[in-house]
């Protein structure tokens, strides 16, 4: 694996995390090996693997989450802090998942504290490289691959995602430009998504009124984005 990029200091790992990456190490995290080829080839370029060992702290509690973490080999697990000073596993990630999923909704803090619990290895991969990797094999072979409403819909979820409560601001214009689709046919498909009692629609504020039926009109592009996550 590449050394391009350096990796988060952390409470527990900032000794660690001045280590080389592990060269050539076999990637067997399966969200990774789940990529198609040239996905695999990009990341794997940009990459930094080494290992960690229990009782590492991957991310404080309230930390910026800057990097996602893939591992291959150990045991990661979320947990909670309760008023009595105690700690408990709420959930644990191993080689079938990753950890940093405000990343892929767009950055945020960790919530609660992710530590070792069993030492393997891990591979990071920043903010930046995972938004280019995203745009370049998930927003392209969508933009290639579904409808219209499709990737609009997807587009409405992933901001949805993104924002505190049901209500935001998003005009049609900035919406075709960013899917290079014709203002028109953004504006066709949001007054279709009004007339379904679906969104609420006015001068560029939008409110989603049912998101399981704009969920059940989006593409597989956003459920496959769950379905490698804690929240699916």
């Amino acid at each position: 694996m590449a050394t391009q990029n350096s990796l988060p200091a952390t409470a527990a790992s900032t000794e660690q995390s001045t280590q080389p990456a592990v060269l050539g190490h076999e990637i067997r995290n399966k969200v990774l090996l789940s990529l198609r080829p040239q996905a695999q080839e990009f990341l794997r370029e940009r990459l930094v693997t080494r290992p960690i060992a229990v009782g590492e702290v991957i991310f404080a509690d309230g930390a910026p989450v800057t990097h996602a973490v893939f591992p291959h080999e150990g045991v990661i697990s979320y947990m909670a802090e309760m008023e009595d000073g105690r700690s408990v596993e709420k959930a644990s990630i191993g080689l079938e998942g990753f950890v940093g999923f405000a990343l892929v909704m767009g950055g945020g803090n960790a919530v609660g504290r992710t530590v070792v619990q069993v030492a393997g290895n891990a591979s990071w991969l920043s903010i930046d490289d995972l938004n280019a990797a995203h745009e370049r094999f998930v927003s392209v072979a969508c933009n290639s691959l579904h409808t219209a409403d499709q990737r609009v819909t997807r587009w409405l979820l992933q901001t949805h995602d993104r924002v505190q409560g049901d209500a935001f601001v998003l005009t049609q214009e900035a919406l075709s430009q960013v899917l290079g689709l014709r203002r028109a046919t953004v504006s066709g498909i949001c007054s279709g998504l009004f007339d379904g009692g679906i969104i609420n629609y006015h001068r560029g504020h939008v409110t989603i009124r049912d998101r399981t039926a704009l969920e059940g009109r989006t593409c597989e592009c956003y459920r496959r984005i769950f379905e490698t996550s804690l929240l699916k």
